[in-house]
């Protein structure tokens, strides 16, 4: 049986990423340079062999895969999946808000005088989920325990389908802080500080039912694509 791995993606920056405004479950098409840096990243990945492919049901998600796949040597023939439960994380009323203010209201919620403040106290990603859940007006934040449920089931469900099917890679696209706290769910010294940037890649090896890091945050792959494409046009 060949090893499972799962090759996670954050997708590529949208016109919310650009304008620093909260995007979690409402979504916005990605940019020209968005698009363009996941093109790059299609060709940097467009040798790996995948054997499935399993995306958000975000609109962003599914065009960053979409990209991806159309870069791919065997883009047409990789099964694709989407999955609710990898979207990001639901920040309800404070969704669209522009960044500075969602995070200048929770730190004050968690009773720090600013956000520098609060990350220096090394906050959980509990206590933000907590802070999120009660700032949110319109009472469609998740719970820290169902988050953590839909995210680790999520994640888990697609390696074990892997695994099951005779292990390889998979391609997986999410986002940035559903990406950071798996990270966490698998080893709790990763914190909410960690830097998951747009088309980055974080590989993760499953085994005997639990996740391993190989790294995290690589944007190797975009520079790989982007000579690539030199190479061709020159």
């Amino acid at each position: 049986m060949a090893k499972t791995e799962l090759y996670v993606v954050r997708h590529g920056k949208t016109m919310f990423n650009t304008l620093q405004r909260v995007q979690g479950w409402c979504d916005t098409p990605l940019t020209r340079t968005g698009e363009q840096g996941i093109h790059y990243l299609g060709l940097g990945l467009r040798d790996v062999d995948f054997v499935e492919a399993v995306s958000s049901d975000s609109g962003r998600a599914i065009e960053t895969m979409r990209l991806i796949l159309g870069e791919h040597v065997r883009g047409p023939e990789i099964p694709y999946h989407i999955d609710k439960r990898i979207r990001e994380w639901c920040f309800g009323s404070l969704e669209g808000a522009y960044d500075a203010e969602m995070w200048g209201v929770l730190p004050r919620i968690l009773d720090f005088p600013d956000y520098d403040e609060m990350i220096a106290n090394h906050v959980t990603f509990e206590a933000i989920a907590n802070a999120i859940y009660h700032a949110d007006t319109a009472n469609w934040a998740e719970t820290f325990d169902v988050l953590t449920e839909r995210v680790k089931t999520g994640f888990e469900d697609i390696a074990y389908r892997v695994e099951k099917k005779g292990g390889g890679n998979a391609l997986v696209v999410s986002h940035g802080l559903t990406i950071a706290f798996l990270l966490h769910l698998i080893n709790d010294e990763n914190n909410v500080r960690m830097d998951i940037e747009n088309g980055s890649v974080t590989r993760l090896i499953y085994e005997d039912g639990s996740f391993t890091i190989a790294e995290v945050g690589n944007t190797e792959y975009i520079k790989k694509g982007l000579a690539l494409s030199q190479e061709l046009l020159s």
